[in-house]
């Protein structure tokens, strides 16, 4: 019985520095289940080249010339809603962070980060799962904070807790529209789609604890 042979994750490499790239091209290479099908040095290049080899993942830099990362996820995620992305960047302050992945990254890792790191990231958003390192989390956690109002932080942790919109609202001495209207903004900062991911998210973000 013959055994089935492993399909290699098709990465497509999108970064303006050539040196870098030629280092990544090297270390994936060495890598039994990656190859290189791609390159590109700027986002309408990206584009380009991800419609000409539908790669499993993207890999690119936030700062790039003619058209940013935001921008390149921006259209990427358009044109295939699916597309596996993953930001690997010198810059990583909170905000840029949120929003990558408000835009629909999977993944984050910085440049100075070891490179099993952007190994093992690559792995996981081919996978479809989250990559975000502890360095990461934790420069998201404090712009997600500072983002969230204390009315917001306060609604999160009774979610937390299992209170409905109603209980909330009771214990808060609020309408249960206005519980809503928080709900929603405390999704879309935290860049989820529902109750159940918020907390998973909050939890993982270090921004509530459950006992």
């Amino acid at each position: 019985m013959k055994t089935q042979k492993k399909t290699k994750i098709r990465i497509l490499l999108v970064d303006d520095h050539i040196v870098l790239r030629m280092g990544l091209v090297t270390a994936t290479n060495g890598e039994p289940d990656m190859e290189i099908v791609g390159e590109a040095e700027n986002g309408a290049e990206a584009l380009e080249a991800f419609r000409e080899t539908n790669p499993d993942v993207v890999v690119l830099d936030l700062r790039m010339p003619e058209m940013n990362g935001f921008e390149t996820i921006r259209l990427i995620k358009k044109e295939s809603p699916s597309a596996r992305i993953l930001v690997f960047s010198n810059y990583a302050d909170g905000d840029e962070v949120l929003q990558a992945f408000r835009e629909g990254t999977l993944g984050f890792v910085v440049k100075e980060m070891p490179l099993e790191q952007l190994l093992d990231g690559i792995r996981k958003v081919n996978k479809g799962e989250q990559f975000m390192p502890p360095e990461i989390s934790a420069r998201l956690s404090s712009c997600v904070i500072s983002q969230l109002s204390p009315r917001e932080l306060e609604v999160l942790s009774l979610v937390a807790r299992g209170l409905s919109n109603k209980e909330i609202a009771n214990e808060l001495h609020l309408v249960e529209g206005t519980v809503k209207v928080h709900i929603t903004n405390i999704l879309s900062k935290l860049g989820v789609s529902d109750r159940t991911q918020a907390i998973l998210a909050a939890v993982k973000r270090g921004i509530i604890s459950i006992d």
